[in-house]
């Protein structure tokens, strides 16, 4: 007799189940756009995918602060997983009820970031990088290169300056700032460094939020000198642009960037996975390493370049200015108002 041929139906889902391996999880992960993007989704993203098989969704929209009041309207459920802010927003959301808490149960990696830096950032922030905010300036343009955030201010430089609006966390920065440099302080009297801004606006071209637009300017040299960002500052020089970047000699202020859970995310688990993921040794390396930023583990292999150049100890900490993130966060909204009232009011 002859063998019997068996039959077998395959739906066409199947067959694509087959060609294409499912994933079970979905992680929409919101951050920023601009070089940030390219960096993020080599060094982080499509490893994490590789490893776990959850499918992140990028959404690069917004700022901090305004990924923050977006949060804070929706009471915790505004349609992303991880946000990156900043250790002021971190401290706050936790304050407001609207971040959820970490710990390294669920999150070992935790435990291995410098405990200052944790501790700046409270108990619903994870950083996961550090920089500060620099003062970036054409080299083709100017004869001297500036040593004092008072270059901004100089004649020489008359619609040659662009500032940050306030939604970027420089803006505050800079005020702080020039707020020591005119006997103020911080936090408490920051009505000097009001003051010395709006100078400086008057003699601006305007305001940017954006960092890819803010660093259009340079770029096309339209602008000659500006507070940025010191990562951001490294990757434009080393794209071979005629520029360069200081830390004036009054010192300046660090940025701890944190990734952060909303309290009502939809996907917690594969959110806190992503997390541990980006602080990871390999991870912190690679992020290291591609955005030229510091980190907050102490035991990473770091590159030279980066090292001279960036935060990557407690000592290069403590070099700089912190001020108290709780009141800083406490009073932002006050002072938004009084940046509107006395700087943008008063700029050309």
């Amino acid at each position: 007799m002859g063998r019997t041929r068996r039959i077998f139906t395959v739906s066409a889902f199947a067959v694509a189940a087959i060609a294409t391996p499912l994933r079970a999880e979905t992680l929409v992960v919101n951050s920023y756009g601009g070089p940030y993007e390219a960096i993020i989704r080599k060094a982080i993203i499509e490893p994490f995918e590789q490893r776990t098989g959850i499918d992140v969704i990028y959404d690069p929209v917004g700022s901090a602060s305004q990924d923050y009041a977006k949060i804070k309207a929706t009471m915790g459920r505004p349609g992303f997983d991880v946000v990156v802010m900043t250790a002021s927003q971190s401290l706050q959301g936790c304050k407001d009820g609207v971040l959820e808490k970490l710990d390294a149960n669920s999150i070992p990696n935790l435990a291995k970031l410098s405990r200052r830096l944790t501790e700046t950032a409270g108990p619903c922030g994870a950083v996961h990088e550090v920089q500060y905010m620099s003062l970036l300036y054409r080299t083709d343009k100017l004869a001297t290169p500036p040593v004092s955030w008072s270059a901004l201010a100089s004649s020489d430089l008359k619609g040659r300056v662009v500032l940050p609006t306030f939604q970027n966390t420089m803006a505050i920065y800079l005020v702080e700032m020039f707020s020591l440099m005119n006997g103020g302080d911080l936090v408490d009297n920051l009505a000097p460094g009001f003051r010395a801004v709006a100078a400086i606006a008057k003699q601006s071209i305007g305001f940017e939020q954006s960092s890819a637009i803010l660093e259009s300017y340079i770029k096309d040299g339209t602008v000659w000198a500006m507070p940025f960002w010191s990562g951001r500052a490294q990757l434009l020089v080393d794209s071979g642009l005629s520029v360069d970047y200081i830390k004036p000699k009054e010192g300046t202020i660090p940025l701890v960037a944190t990734l952060n859970i909303p309290i009502g995310a939809e996907h917690k688990d594969a959110a806190r996975k992503f997390i541990d993921f980006f602080l990871e040794k390999t991870s912190q390396e690679a992020w290291v390493g591609g955005y030229k930023v510091g980190s907050a583990r102490t035991d990473i292999d770091v590159p030279a370049a980066v090292k001279a150049r960036q935060i990557t100890s407690d000592a290069d900490l403590n070099s700089l200015h912190l001020p108290n993130l709780t009141t800083v966060a406490e009073r932002l909204p006050k002072w938004a108002e009084q940046w509107e009232r006395d700087v943008v009011a008063h700029a050309n």
